[in-house]
């Protein structure tokens, strides 16, 4: 057993690499992400075979290769997004995905309130908009900068916290850019871009086509166990495949929509609690082992929250260890009525998010297309 097991990981791992514990470096390397079609993404190793990062369990960093910064992104590769194109793409509707951005108007998480100011330019007939909003404040994708080892003061592919700069940083010529503070930063997921197949599970619709309510809160800590996504997707007839774009619809922007303006107010006032994905091995193997390529939600942080004490951040194992974008506060209303009424769950899902050189979470721009 452990000789098999060996062999599947050192498929994926360079002849010269002794571990991902020994990668020593303390600046990121100028060298360009690996193109995803540089490896067989077909025999994947899974969960189980991936091996440690001191005391964590399931690191991919060997598996997308020691210089990469796209992760999971890599599996969606011009073949993929090809066929997710050709098999989705029938009717030509459209569903957005976002939010608007000055949703929530109170932000969670401490974060800054949305600030767009309009600004009329009379009596020339000209309008100009100006934008001040924290990336993670609304709907967004956390990027591989977001999230790390806390522990062990890493982001994504062993990158230490303190080789990352902060403040304001001018970018003068596009030819030259740094790359210590380019790197694992979310233009390098602008740049390829999260296109392929998406899913929909809504746990919402499969709770209340049942029962008259949710058996539990979206604004209350709450774990979403592996079991109730697999019903919910056998109940749907859906059948995943490697590159899956996951979407849950977990119901926090359904309760919003439908509370007083005094209960929004004042979620950004109490202690942040929500349903999620629960922090388990299970789900972890079920997340990894399916091979999806990203997973959002509608809900503020994905993954129940706060953790059960003791318990790591899946944050940690998404980002950190696997660089699988997290997307959350994805508004799913709309497409949720369109699964229900077309019945059918799976989608062509394209997402481009900011370009921000080194920013660490960005508004996805992302839409379905049926």
């Amino acid at each position: 057993m452990t000789t098999k097991r060996l062999s599947k990981i050192l498929a994926w791992i360079s002849p010269s690499s002794k571990g991902v514990e020994h990668k020593k470096s303390n600046q990121p390397s100028e060298a360009p992400a690996p193109a995803a079609s540089v490896k067989d993404w077909k025999n994947l190793p899974k969960f189980d075979d991936l091996p440690m990062f001191k005391n964590m369990k399931g690191c991919a960093w060997e598996v997308w290769g020691k210089e990469d910064q796209l992760g999971t992104i890599n599996l969606l590769t011009e073949e993929a997004v090809k066929r997710a194109a050709a098999e989705e793409i029938i009717t030509g509707t459209t569903v957005s995905l976002n939010w608007p951005l000055q949703f929530p108007s109170k932000p969670l998480f401490g974060r800054k309130n949305p600030e767009i100011k309009m600004i009329p330019k009379a009596p020339r007939v000209v309008r100009d908009d100006e934008i001040h909003i924290n990336t993670q404040s609304g709907t967004q994708w956390d990027g591989l900068r977001h999230f790390g080892l806390q522990e062990h003061g890493v982001f994504y592919n062993n990158t230490p916290q303190h080789a990352m700069a902060g403040g304001i940083i001018p970018i003068h010529d596009p030819l030259a850019i740094d790359p210590a503070l380019a790197h694992i930063g979310i233009q390098n997921w602008a740049n390829h871009g999260i296109c392929g197949r998406g899913v929909l599970l809504d746990m919402v619709r499969y709770y209340t086509a049942e029962f008259t309510e949710l058996p539990y809160d979206p604004w209350t800590t709450h774990g979403l166990s592996v079991l109730e996504l697999e019903a919910c997707a056998d109940k749907q007839g859906v059948k995943f495949r490697q590159g899956d774009i996951l979407i849950l619809r977990v119901g926090f922007i359904w309760k919003y929509q439908n509370a007083t303006q005094e209960e929004r107010d004042a979620l950004a006032g109490r202690p942040e609690t929500f349903a999620g994905i629960e922090q388990s091995e299970d789900m972890k193997r079920f997340l990894w082992n399916n091979h999806f390529a990203a997973i959002a939600s509608d809900q503020p942080a994905l993954e129940r929250w706060p953790t059960p004490e003791g318990t790591p951040h899946m944050h940690q194992t998404l980002l950190g260890l696997w660089g699988m974008p997290i997307g959350e506060m994805f508004d799913v209303e709309k497409l949720s009525e369109v699964c229900a009424k077309t019945g059918r769950y799976t989608f062509f899902f394209s997402s481009w998010p900011l370009a921000i050189i080194g920013g660490c979470a960005s508004p996805p721009n992302a839409a379905a297309y049926f």
